[in-house]
């Protein structure tokens, strides 16, 4: 009879130590354990397209009509473009043209920026609408995507890139961009919006009617249907009393990259002012064949 009992108590403790075990056990992994996240979504786009193989020659002729008066051998030279110096084809690439013609210069440059988070909590394609919102932001206009805190974050982010190296690399921009060049004697103004120059007057080429009424249709603005968010720039630059051109700059983002096309160009005349309306439509269809290549 004792010996039942021994078993019994012996049973009852090993199932008792057991339990203990078993609840120890649990509670020292909830609390050394780590929560596990999720890594953000990849970007859609993995690479770039040749940058000076992205224009159709077509295209090219129609935007710089001054090639026309070379030879052919000097025109195949200008429509091969020549291709930005960049540290990662794989990030950054572009492509610039220009022609001189007679009564003008044109030129043509285009970016491409595939926009890659080193955060695993942000996606590409969040990142890259940080990036796209801060340069939408530059130019002086705003949009429903363009939040505080969206603008506050590209930011911060932008320091971290060109200060501590902790960040992405700071990319840099092709030749000619409004970014990476600069004279101090040159004015530039948004059109119609921006300041007018000193001894100088409006556009008249950019309004309505004769009055000097802005046409608001060519003011700098968002673009309501050209990738995921896109946004059209207009800036007159006069340097001296001599020289003048107009650079329109749209910039869309597509998934994670964003791209850049400005055209620019000048007359032989000072007392020209190219036309707004024509260059804007130029850009934006070309800019809108981009988008489509994108979604192919």
């Amino acid at each position: 009879m004792a010996y039942v009992t021994g078993t019994a108590l012996l049973a009852a403790f090993v199932v008792g130590c057991s339990a203990d075990t078993g609840t120890g056990g649990s509670a020292a992994d909830s609390k050394s354990g780590t929560e596990t996240v999720a890594a953000a979504a990849p970007g859609k786009y993995r690479t770039l397209p040749e940058p000076c193989r992205a224009v159709e020659s077509s295209t090219l002729k129609d935007l710089l009509p001054g090639a026309a008066e070379l030879s052919e051998d000097q025109q195949r030279k200008v429509y091969e473009g020549t291709a930005a110096v960049t540290y990662d084809t794989d990030r950054r690439v572009g492509c610039h043209w220009k022609s001189e013609g007679s009564s003008s210069s044109h030129s043509l440059s285009i970016d491409f920026e595939r926009v890659v988070s080193y955060d695993p909590e942000v996606s590409d394609d969040d990142r890259a609408r940080e990036v796209y919102t801060k340069k939408e932001t530059a130019a002086g206009l705003s949009s429903p995507s363009a939040t505080p805190d969206a603008t506050e974050s590209a930011e911060s982010t932008e320091d971290t890139e060109s200060g501590d190296g902790k960040g992405e690399k700071k990319q840099t921009p092709p030749a000619d961009s409004d970014e990476s060049s600069g004279d101090a004697s040159e004015s530039t103004s948004h059109a119609l919006t921006g300041p007018t120059p000193e001894g100088k007057s409006t556009d008249d080429e950019n309004t309505a009617d004769g009055a000097g009424t802005p046409d608001e249709s060519l003011q700098p603005r968002i673009l309501d249907d050209l990738g995921d968010s896109a946004f059209l720039d207009d800036l007159l630059t006069r340097a001296g009393s001599t020289a003048q051109h107009r650079t329109v700059k749209v910039v869309f983002r597509t998934s994670n990259v964003i791209v850049t096309v400005e055209y620019t160009e000048q007359p032989a005349v000072s007392t020209a002012v190219p036309d707004s309306k024509e260059l804007q439509e130029k850009a934006q269809a070309l800019a809108r064949k981009l988008v489509d290549e994108f979604s192919e």
